[in-house]
């Protein structure tokens, strides 16, 4: 089965707020046996709407990957984050 891979790009607007999204969002990743293979980081953007940070997190299967976002525990963390930052999330399936 192919792994599924998370990729954001996310710009923080309101620092404090972001923080409570920081503390919620390690519970669902671990439930859902997340590796994060990027996070923050030196990134030049080539095209496209630019983004102060990326992250690309591999998951087991796409199917865990979207539980992942979709679960109890990360909607809890996506709460907090609300009104904290610009992001655009995109979940696909590996080869």
């Amino acid at each position: 089965m192919p792994k599924g891979y998370w990729i954001a790009s996310v710009t923080i607007t309101d620092a404090a707020r972001y923080a409570g999204y920081q503390r919620h969002a390690p519970a669902a990743f671990a439930k859902y046996g997340a590796k994060f293979l990027a996070r923050g980081g030196d990134a030049q953007t080539l095209e496209g709407a630019e983004f102060e940070r990326h992250v690309v997190i591999e998951f087991g299967s796409k199917e865990d990957a979207l539980a992942c976002y979709h679960s109890a525990e990360y909607r809890t963390a996506r709460d907090r984050r609300a009104g904290a930052c610009e992001a655009r999330i995109v979940i696909v399936e590996g080869l």
